[in-house]
Order: C-alpha cells, then sequence, then structure tokens
C-alpha cells in the first residue's frame, strides 16, 4: 500500500506567506498538497465531496458527475487521499469519502495575505 505523506510541517506553516518565508519542509509538504490539487478532475472530486450535504460523499455519487471510468475516477481519489486531502471510509460495497478541513484551512491560510503593506 503506497504510504500517505505525513503532514509534520503543516502546525508551523500557518503563517500567510506575505508574513513570513516557508521553510523547506514547509514549501516541500505543502507543495505535494497543491499538486494533489493541481489536476482538474481532482479539484472539482475534492469540492464535489466538500460540499456534499452531511460532509461526505459516496464514491456512487462521485462517479455519475465524470465522463470518466470508475478506475480513473478511483486513481483520483487515491491521489487525494495519498496526499491527505481526504480519508474514506467502507459502508458494504461503497466508500464514503471527506475531506480533511483542518488540512483546507492550513492551505487558506498561507495563502492569505495579513492586509500589510509591504514597501521596498
Amino acid at each position: 500500500m503506497p504510504k500517505q505523506l505525513p503532514l509534520v510541517a503543516m502546525d508551523a506553516c500557518c503563517a500567510p506567506l506575505d508574513r513570513e518565508p516557508l521553510t523547506q519542509d514547509q514549501a516541500l509538504e505543502l507543495s505535494h498538497l497543491f499538486k494533489a490539487m493541481a489536476d482538474p478532475v481532482r479539484l472539482r472530486l475534492l469540492s464535489l465531496i466538500a460540499s456534499h450535504a452531511g460532509g461526505e460523499a459516496c464514491v456512487c455519487d462521485l462517479t455519475e458527475a465524470f465522463d470518466l471510468t470508475g478506475p480513473t475516477i478511483s486513481h483520483h481519489l487515491k491521489v487525494l487521499r495519498e496526499s491527505g486531502l481526504i480519508t474514506g471510509d467502507r459502508r458494504g460495497t461503497w466508500i464514503y469519502y471527506r475531506v480533511h478541513p483542518e488540512v483546507l484551512a492550513r492551505l487558506s491560510t498561507v495563502l492569505t495575505t495579513t492586509g500589510e503593506t509591504v514597501t521596498a
């Protein structure tokens, strides 16, 4: 089974980029998360899961939203899961996915500006 990327540096990377620069480890960690979201199918899957009633979506609901094969959707969900952006629970024959809101909040925070003006 592929190894999920650890979210080791995420607690330390909550300062907006315009307040302090990222360390090398923080940049590496964040780049994995942004890379997982960089594909349009994965970004749409993430939004479908996050906006679904109850905060979770069955894979059966997700596959019908795309003109893609089941294995292709499964691959994209696997990338999101291994990056730490989503988690899934098997219930009978279906898997239900949820986003990790704390990971999305940290990504949002690092991209938020503090509103301070920087002068050269």
